[in-house]
């Protein structure tokens, strides 16, 4: 379990969900691990599982923040050398009624977020000949659902800047891939199910059965079968597979 000892992993999104549970993973697997996020008091419960990870605070959103969380990071562990991009945002709205903030707020975390670390990030790897950056997208970056149009659209981006990473670094053994999960055991699932209750009075059993319906594997996605596709990525014999978009979804874009 220790094909990633000595390596050091930067997670965002690493409070909860997909983030806290890759983070996990890679721990697993010996790497040393950075927990960054907005909320510090969930961060630090987060690390509590880990035991020995480097806590950081970022908002993504912002070029400063992220060159400051980065800098700590190397502070602690050194450059990093695996980047796992899993904060994320999502707002449901019809198109005509998506308010431009609510816009905005999509792309700026779940967009401009990961462009912005993997920038950060790429550099030193490229330099050092080595990286593994996997982006956590969404089956919504690879068909539409409705209501959700700002977060489509953010997802389908990231898969883009996946692949032109992918062909900007492959020279120099970084591998730049995408998993793409579908409705995952996450707070953002508790939150699409609230707002379908809201918006057609069904109640929340009805709402869970109706999501996944879309589900040929009939449960949802834990975090934990997430954080195993972002670990194999990262572990030796993955080093061929760049500029993929990996589903991780129950076979729900099978058909």
């Amino acid at each position: 379990m220790g094909g990633l000892s000595g390596r050091h992993a930067f997670i965002t999104g690493g409070s909860g969900g997909i983030g806290s549970a890759t983070a996990l993973a890679l721990a697993g697997h010996g790497a040393n691990v950075t927990l960054a996020g907005r909320d510090r008091s969930r961060l630090d419960r987060a690390a509590e599982a880990i035991g020995s990870a480097c806590v950081v605070t970022v908002d993504v959103r912002d070029e400063t923040s992220v060159k400051h969380a980065f800098d700590q990071a190397r502070e602690k562990f050194g450059d990093v050398d695996i980047l796992v991009n899993a904060a994320g945002y999502a707002h449901s709205a019809p198109v005509k009624r998506t308010s431009l903030d609510a816009w905005r707020e999509a792309i700026e975390v779940n967009l401009t977020g990961t462009f912005l670390c993997c920038r950060e990030a790429v550099g030193p790897m490229i330099d050092a000949r080595y990286g593994r950056i996997v982006n956590v997208a969404s089956t919504a970056a690879l068909r539409g659902y409705r209501y959700v149009a700002a977060y489509c659209a953010a997802k389908h981006g990231i898969v883009g800047l996946t692949k032109a990473l992918a062909l900007e670094s492959a020279a120099s053994n970084v591998t730049v891939n995408a998993v793409c999960p579908g409705y995952t055991q996450t707070p953002m699932l508790d939150e699409s199910i609230a707002n379908i209750v809201a918006k057609t009075g069904k109640s929340a059993a009805e709402a869970r059965d109706a999501l996944l319906k879309e589900t040929p594997r009939g449960i949802f996605v834990h975090p934990s079968d997430v954080a195993a596709a972002v670990a194999w990525l990262c572990l030796p014999g993955a080093e061929a597979v760049t500029g993929q978009a990996i589903s991780v979804d129950g076979g729900e874009l099978a058909g």
